[in-house]
């Protein structure tokens, strides 16, 4: 498997200068570096936006900014990405990167709890990426939606793209009862594939992503 995912690297454009500092910076600070959505992923991401070609996009997690920086540069000039992070420690490194990158200036910060923020930006989204707090995804759903009562943020064709969806695979395992943490993402996917305004497929791409389109 080492030998297929060299391989995989090897044929795919190489990363960028800056998304690469910002992967070692984040191994060398974060004691969770692996939340990062690093190489493969980030270029997905970058292929994804330039495909739907979204005029808003609204990242729930920012982290340290790598999927932001990826999103960000397959936006049109004209177009924004609203990134919403809890941890407001995390602010400064997120933002001294996104200060020296040419795409940079599509991108909008915001601390605080994504379900308080998102609805107060008052924008439709074209593109959402959701990557925050798992025990979350539910109420993150049903908030994108409407179905919490508030104003729907995303409309017919629309994207959403959700993060970590399988878990390291604890999805297909007894669950504790105090793991609400996978408790919540196989609630999220359940809720997903028996919504009928929407359609999905689940890509194994690392820790999974579960690609939804509102139809």
């Amino acid at each position: 498997m080492e030998a297929l995912d060299r391989y995989i690297l090897e044929h795919t454009q190489a990363e960028e200068a800056l998304l690469h500092e910002l992967d070692c910076v984040t191994h060398q600070r974060m004691v969770a570096p692996r939340m990062l959505s690093g190489h493969l992923q980030g270029k997905l991401l970058t292929m994804l936006t330039r495909m739907i070609r979204p005029k808003s996009v609204l990242e729930i997690g920012t982290f340290t900014g790598y999927s932001a920086l990826s999103i960000a540069a397959g936006l049109e000039e004209d177009a924004q990405l609203d990134t919403i992070e809890v941890d407001d420690e995390l602010e400064p490194l997120a933002c001294s990167f996104f200060e020296r990158s040419q795409h940079g200036h599509k991108i909008r910060m915001h601390i605080g709890s994504a379900l308080e923020v998102a609805p107060r930006l008052h924008t439709q989204y074209d593109l959402v990426f959701i990557d925050g707090d798992k025990r979350e995804y539910p109420a993150y759903y049903r908030m994108l939606m409407g179905d919490d009562g508030g104003t729907p943020l995303v409309q017919s064709g629309a994207f959403l793209v959700a993060d970590n969806i399988l878990w390291s695979g604890k999805v297909v395992q007894p669950v504790a009862h105090n793991d609400r943490h996978t408790q919540a993402l196989i609630e999220f996917n359940r809720m997903v594939v028996a919504d009928s305004r929407v359609e999905n497929v689940i890509v194994p791409l690392r820790d999974g992503l579960n690609l939804i389109r509102i139809k």
